[in-house]
């Protein structure tokens, strides 16, 4: 396999939409998300008020219980002196989701976390048991927000809120991306777009971001994808629908022969399809996705397919932001809006917390204090596993020639590979340090 990777060797090109193509606001995409939640549990469980005023934080893998950190001592009495969790092995070699924990991995979780810890501390001042009971209201309160009927019935507060402003919440995609998805059509390629999103949430994000004839740009669009399940093999492989006005029609089918519109489906007869569109028995595919768990692990395992993760964490680390984010957020976010944010402690998601440290590598610290080791964590493994490349936005290459050359991941070249622009800061310290 060849150390670069340019898009012009590629016969398809595939896109994610949330957080892909389509960028949010996060600050106001988490709150909102959060606040969608957290206004369920309240008036429909009776969850404390408490709830709903939000104190915003991020993190990725150091042990907690509900928001507060678990001591060294309290480690080692749940975990072992060795550290380890009984079901990572299972996730880390699967990504599958289990009765016994649950695996948040994109922007669209993430506040779930928040509110979960939250409810935590708030049995405990209670002096009420924690157990696994409130999961049942926190799954009940995500299908409420987020079932395929929700944004049909103006249920729930998130996609009433979206459908109401929608600029509030998404950035509309620069004319350089739009060219750029152009000019791979016009070299004969063929665009594909899949999203676990339904297809009016779809419509409405690419009609917003991308103009009213976003359908031009794709040969293929697939929402309600239901990924990663999209990629699984038979027999768990779900059959692709058409849709009427929205709604799905009942009958699958049997084989997908042209392109067009779908709903559902699955690799294996997508994978048909774009041999009959490419002439080749083997086309090669790159992917872009935001998600470890829905894009990089089952189109890699799975499809065999190029895979480029969105990782947004890396502006949170010295790599600049596309001037095209920048304008966006200007618009979304005038100073006096800006300054009332940083009054409540609200930072970008993307940012490094204070409290978790670097999304990239995790310091390890002696019994005394002083620094003893830094290690990659587990999420910036996995990027490297299963993922062909990462970047902050599609903006950060939309300007380039498609036969650019980026280095790609490689277990035989420095940590710092593979990232462009530039990698993150935490890998150019940590790679210092060892040299």
């Amino acid at each position: 396999m060849s150390e670069y990777f340019s898009l012009s060797d590629c016969d398809v090109i595939g896109f994610d939409l949330d957080h892909t193509l389509c960028r949010y606001h996060l600050k106001e995409t988490s709150r909102l998300i959060y606040e969608s939640f957290a206004r369920y549990l309240v008036e429909h469980k009776g969850y404390d008020k408490d709830l709903l005023n939000l104190t915003p934080q991020n993190g990725t893998e150091t042990p907690t219980h509900g928001t507060s950190d678990l001591s060294t001592e309290e480690i080692i009495k749940h975990y072992g002196p060795k550290r380890e969790w009984n079901h990572f092995n299972s996730l880390s070699t699967s990504f599958t989701r289990s009765s016994k924990y649950y695996f948040y991995d994109n922007y669209f979780d993430l506040p779930g976390a928040l509110l979960c810890g939250r409810v935590v501390d708030m049995l405990h001042k209670r002096g009420n048991e924690v157990n696994s009971d409130f999961w049942k209201d926190m799954v009940a309160a995500i299908d409420h927000n987020y079932n395929t009927s929700a944004f049909r019935d103006d249920a729930g507060t998130y996609f009433p809120s979206v459908k109401r402003d929608p600029g509030l919440y998404l950035q509309r995609c620069s004319d350089s991306v739009k060219t750029w998805l152009r000019s791979m059509k016009n070299a004969g390629q063929v665009l594909l777009l899949i999203t676990s999103s339904h297809s009016d949430y779809c419509r409405l994000i690419c009609e917003h971001i991308l103009g009213k004839d976003f359908e031009e740009l794709f040969d293929i669009i697939i929402t309600n994808a239901l990924k990663p399940g999209f990629f699984s093999l038979v027999p768990q492989q779900r059959p692709f629908r058409t849709l009427v006005n929205d709604v799905e029609e009942s009958e699958g089918l049997p084989s997908l022969d042209k392109p067009g519109w779908y709903s559902q489906g699955n690799w294996p007869h997508l994978h048909e399809l774009l041999k009959k569109m490419t002439g080749k028995p083997e086309p090669k595919v790159v992917y872009f996705g935001d998600s470890m768990r829905s894009d990089m692990f089952p189109a890699s395992s799975f499809g065999k397919w190029e895979t480029v993760m969105i990782v947004e964490e890396m502006e949170g680390e010295g790599v600049p932001k596309s001037e095209a984010a920048l304008s966006n957020e200007a618009q979304v976010e005038p100073l006096e809006k800006k300054g009332k944010f940083e009054e409540q402690g609200m930072k970008s998601p993307s940012a490094v917390s204070n409290q978790w440290g670097s999304y990239f590598v995790d310091v390890h610290k002696s019994g005394g204090g002083d620094e003893e080791s830094q290690k990659l964590t587990w999420c910036c493994h996995c990027i490297h596993k299963y993922s062909t490349m990462a970047i902050p936005s599609v903006e950060h290459i939309a300007d380039l020639p498609l036969d650019y050359k980026f280095p790609r991941f490689s277990p035989d070249k420095p940590c710092t590979t593979g990232y462009y622009p530039r990698p993150p800061d935490s890998l150019l310290k940590r790679c210092e340090s060892m040299s």
